[in-house]
């Protein structure tokens, strides 16, 4: 397969040279990096980068806008595949080929921070780790999965799968609305373990998301929405 490997950044600075030189040492095909309106030194460095394609949002759009570039540029560019990663240091770019494999058997491959325990150490903060449980729950009672990671960022996608994508969500939330139309495209979806890494554990969502009862609020309503825009039908109160 002819892939894309793409990196949505945001003043990413201070990760962005050792992450890129990681993963131009593994990704088997391209690499593309979307900056969505840095205002750091990040432009500065992707330019050290010249064989790394650069698409650059003059603004910032969010995190959903920068992963849909992305599956527009792997549309555009005539691409068989997307890997899809982070630049925050929470992915190991060593695992891009073993996440990529798994496009043979699946529209829709997600890394799982829970299928594994790499490192005993390392253990997800609180908030973030209750929001993810009670939104994989919705996932899988709602559409049917059998999901561990509700927001892994680490993805693999066949691009058929992204034809049929319709994403209008610029935020954090968007993975939810992704969840939902695999699910009313009855695409294959296999889960593939990924090291639990956390470096900062001071990051940020920005503005109200930073509240994790306005955040998980916020994740209820996108999803909600989404199921009626893909007027799935779901038993009982699943994302209640």
């Amino acid at each position: 397969m002819r892939l894309l490997t793409a990196i949505p950044v945001y003043n990413e600075e201070a990760h962005l040279e050792p992450v890129l030189a990681e993963v131009l040492r593994h990704a088997p095909g391209e690499v593309l990096v979307v900056d969505d309106g840095s205002t750091d030194g990040t432009p500065e460095r992707l330019a050290r980068f010249p064989e790394v394609k650069v698409i650059r949002h003059e603004r910032n759009r969010g995190y959903g806008a920068g992963l849909r570039s992305a599956f527009e540029a792997t549309l555009a560019g005539g691409y068989d595949g997307l890997v899809t990663l982070d630049c925050d240091g929470q992915h190991e770019p060593a695992l891009i080929p073993e996440v990529a494999r798994h496009l043979d058997e699946a529209d829709v491959v997600s890394g799982s921070r829970y299928l594994k325990i790499f490192d005993p150490a390392q253990v997800p903060p609180e908030q973030r780790r209750k929001i993810n449980v009670e939104v994989t729950r919705w996932l899988n009672e709602c559409l049917g999965f059998d999901l561990t990671d509700a927001f892994c960022g680490f993805k693999a996608y066949r691009a058929s799968a992204l034809r049929q994508f319709q994403i209008t969500d610029d935020g954090y939330a968007m993975p939810l609305q992704v969840w939902v139309q695999a699910a009313k495209h009855g695409m294959t979806v296999v889960e593939v373990p990924v090291p639990l890494i956390y470096l900062d554990e001071s990051r940020a969502f920005g503005g109200a998301l930073d509240d994790a009862e306005y955040r998980l609020n916020h994740y209820r309503s996108v999803f909600q929405n989404a199921l009626r825009e893909a007027r799935l039908e779901v038993a009982g109160e699943c994302c209640g």
